[in-house]
């Protein structure tokens, strides 16, 4: 299982740069992953380390808070390997994301909802804290397998399915693993790649897995100083842009997939006229969990 995971398609976003011929805009469909989204380089990356370091052995049961795409990854590769996985999870993530949870067995452990993703972040700390012989706490937060895994996968993916010509790398900020990892290695690759982190405008947002960080705990993995620039995005804009990939380019993607395409326009329009641009980003899962939400059909 963990092999499949990675090596998904950089897929051209056409249908939304007609006006801007000298721009192209990629996204990676991180749903071609097993399980779905970019989350499965993350957990396929925690088992896989904590599994060398013998953390994650016999009796251990994997413990991390999760606001869904990662606690599916943890849940998808548990009932691969053979070891039991127990969630935080906000009581309020899509119904679809608790009915995958629930397919794959995993023990969800739902958590008030208007805390969203740090108040479940609190709990899993303090069963961590309470059970540390019980649990093998993954703590995707803090975790540096989280931003290796973007590191040594993701970003070298993009700089061979660019040729290198990548100019903007764009990526929402959760865990903060995607845009730390994959920054700190296209820099290397190429000091003058501009690196964008992405936010939603308020704590209170519908861009689900995002932080809006200045109202949240902080990710440790997170590293302040690599991002180029940093901007917010409105959830009704990400929702807007999902109906829009949907019925524009064919692409079902999710509300924090939208989000980010919402941020590459604005840098595409900040641009000269006639700049050349190679702009890539994550699409980090597809639609599907997010059909039974209001904002298809307004």
């Amino acid at each position: 299982m963990l092999a499949q995971i990675g090596d998904t398609p950089l897929l051209p976003l056409d249908a939304l740069t007609r006006d801007l011929p000298s721009v192209k805009l990629l996204g990676k469909a991180e749903w071609h992953n097993p399980g779905g989204s970019v989350k499965d380089r993350t957990a396929g990356s925690i088992v896989a380390a904590a599994r060398r370091a013998g953390k994650l052995g016999p009796g251990k049961i994997l413990l991390d808070s999760t606001s869904g795409n990662t606690g599916i990854a943890y849940s998808m590769l548990g009932a691969a390997l053979g070891f039991p996985v127990t969630l935080c999870v906000p009581e309020n993530v899509s119904p679809e994301r608790k009915r995958i949870l629930q397919a794959y067995g995993a023990n969800i452990i739902y958590t008030d909802p208007a805390e969203g993703s740090d108040g479940a972040l609190k709990i899993a700390r303090q069963y961590a804290e309470r059970h540390p012989d019980l649990y093998f706490y993954a703590d995707q937060y803090s975790n540096d397998a989280n931003w290796r895994a973007h590191y040594e996968t993701t970003a070298n993916e993009i700089w061979q399915q660019t040729e290198g010509r990548i100019t903007h790398f764009v990526a929402m900020l959760g865990t903060t693993g995607t845009f730390v990892g994959a920054t700190r290695r296209l820099k290397e690759l190429n000091p003058k790649i501009r690196c964008i982190s992405l936010q939603p405008d308020s704590a209170f947002h519908g861009i689900e897995g995002a932080k809006h960080l200045p109202s949240a705990i902080v990710p440790r993995i997170y590293d302040s100083s690599l991002a180029d620039q940093n901007l917010e995005i409105v959830t009704e804009d990400a929702h807007a842009m999902a109906r829009r990939l949907a019925r524009e380019q064919g692409l079902l993607v999710g509300v924090s997939a939208a989000a980010a395409v919402v941020g590459c326009l604005q840098i595409a329009g900040r641009l000269k006229i006639d700049q050349p641009a190679t702009i890539v980003t994550i699409l980090c899962d597809s639609g599907e969990k997010y059909l039974s939400e209001r904002f298809w059909s307004e």
